[in-house]
C-alpha cells in the first residue's frame, strides 16, 4: 500500500516518535511511505529515511489558513495515496477533506491525547465535521476515546483504540550506559535519581516536579529532566539555589534510552495525556512510575508497576519520591513488575498489526 503519514510537524515528540516507529515498521513490511509535514524543517526529519518526507507548510501557527488546503491537495494528488493517516489537530483540519476531494478513499486519524479544552468551540465544532470523513478515529487510550465521544460527539461507530507501541528492544537495563550518563551529568554511581523525559511545556507541568524534588535532593539524591520546550528556561530559573548542584536539565536529547538507564525512578507530572510513549520506555527500562493520575495513566500504571498521585499534588510526590528512595526492595519489586507490563502490552508489532487492518479493511 502506498501510506502518507501527515504531521504538524518533525520535531522531537510522543506523536512524532510514534509515527516514526509506525513509518519505520509499515516500510519494513513492504509498504511504501511519505511523510507529509505541514511545518518545514525539524529534529526527525532524517530519522524518517528512506520514507519520503515533502513538506506541505501551512503559513503561521494561529487562525485559518485557507491555502493549507489546495497545498494539501496537490500534495495527495501527485502522491496517490491509498490511505492518508493523520496525527494532531491542525492535519485533521486541513489534511482529511484535502484527501478526500484528491480521491483517497481510506483515511484515519490518531488522537494521541485527551486536551481539547486547548482548542476553541469553533475548532472542536470543526474537527467534528471534518471527522465524519474519516474511515476511523483512533484514540490511543480508552480515557482519550471517552472524550472524543463526550466533548468531541465523535461517532462511537467511527472509533478504535490502539494504544501506542514501541519498539521494546532498544529499552532495558544497561550498566555500561547507566555509569556513563552518570558521570557526564556529575551524578554519583550509586546516588537515587528520579528522571523525566518529555516537551517542557505547561501540561507537563514541570515546576511541579522542580518543587517537589527541591525539598529532598541533596548528596545522594538527584533530579534529571530531559526534553526541550518553550518553558525550558522558565523551568531552570524555577530551581532553587540550595538545589541546583542535583537537578539536572539536559535540553533536547537523542540517546533516550542510554538516559533512561541511569535513572531509578521515572516520574512524569503532568495536567493532562493521552499514552505518553515515555511510560512505556521506562517500564521497558525496568522503572518503577511515579506518576499524577491523569488521561490514561491509571490504566497504564498498575499499582505493583508503580504510584499515582493526584494532579498538583506537591506533598503525595514528595512522599511517593521517598518512599522508593528509602525503601530498595519495594522499588526493585515495582522495576521488575514495570518490565514484564511493558513487554506485554506495548509491542510494536501489535499496534501496526492494528493499523495494518484498518489500513486494508476500513
Amino acid at each position: 500500500m502506498r501510506i502518507a503519514q501527515v504531521l504538524y510537524s518533525l520535531d522531537m515528540g510522543g506523536q512524532e516518535m510514534m509515527a516514526l516507529h509506525l513509518t519505520r515498521e509499515l516500510m519494513a513490511r513492504g509498504h511504501d511511505v511519505t511523510v507529509v509535514t505541514m511545518t518545514p524543517g525539524g529534529s526527525l526529519r532524517a530519522d524518517f529515511a528512506p520514507a519520503k518526507v515533502v513538506d506541505a507548510p501551512r503559513k503561521g501557527s494561529a487562525g485559518i489558513d485557507p491555502k493549507a488546503w489546495p497545498t494539501l491537495f496537490r500534495t495527495f494528488l501527485k502522491i496517490k495515496p491509498d490511505v492518508v493517516h493523520t496525527h494532531a489537530p491542525g492535519p485533521l483540519l486541513y489534511a482529511v477533506p484535502a484527501a478526500r476531494l484528491a480521491g483517497v478513499h481510506r483515511i484515519v486519524h490518531t488522537s494521541h491525547g485527551a486536551n481539547v479544552t486547548q482548542l476553541g468551540p469553533r475548532s472542536i465544532a470543526l474537527g467534528r465535521a471534518v471527522a465524519l470523513l474519516l474511515t476511523r478515529f483512533v484514540p490511543v487510550s480508552d480515557e482519550t476515546a471517552e472524550t472524543a465521544r463526550s466533548r468531541e460527539k465523535i461517532p462511537a461507530a467511527l472509533i478504535q483504540v490502539i494504544p501506542n507501541g514501541i519498539p521494546l528492544d532498544k529499552f532495558g537495563p544497561n550498566v555500561e550506559a547507566r555509569a556513563r550518563v552518570r558521570e557526564a551529568l556529575g551524578i554519583d554511581e550509586d546516588a537515587f535519581v528520579v528522571g523525566t523525559v518529555g516537551r517542557v511545556e505547561a501540561v507537563k507541568n514541570h515546576k511541579l516536579f522542580v518543587a517537589a524534588m527541591s525539598k529532598i535532593v541533596g548528596v545522594g539524591t538527584h533530579a534529571v529532566i530531559v526534553g526541550g520546550g518553550s518553558l525550558l528556561e522558565e523551568v531552570r530559573a524555577a530551581v532553587p539555589e540550595h538545589a541546583r548542584s542535583f537537578i539536572h536539565l539536559t535540553g533536547p536529547r537523542r540517546d533516550i534510552p542510554e538516559l533512561l538507564a541511569a535513572f531509578d525512578v521515572f516520574t512524569l507530572t503532568s495536567t493532562t495525556e493521552g499514552l505518553p510513549l515515555s511510560v512505556p520506555e521506562a517500564m521497558a527500562t525496568e522503572l518503577p512510575v511515579v506518576a499524577t493520575s491523569v488521561g490514561s495513566l491509571p490504566t497504564i500504571v498498575p499499582r505493583d508497576t508503580g504510584i499515582l498521585v493526584a494532579s498538583e499534588d506537591e506533598a503525595a510526590l514528595v512522599a511517593a519520591y521517598t518512599r522508593l528512595r528509602d525503601n530498595p526492595r519495594a522499588r526493585r519489586e515495582m522495576a521488575k513488575a514495570a518490565r514484564a507490563f511493558a513487554q506485554s502490552r506495548f509491542s510494536l508489532a501489535k499496534m501496526v498489526d492494528a493499523y495494518e487492518a484498518i489500513y486494508r479493511d476500513g
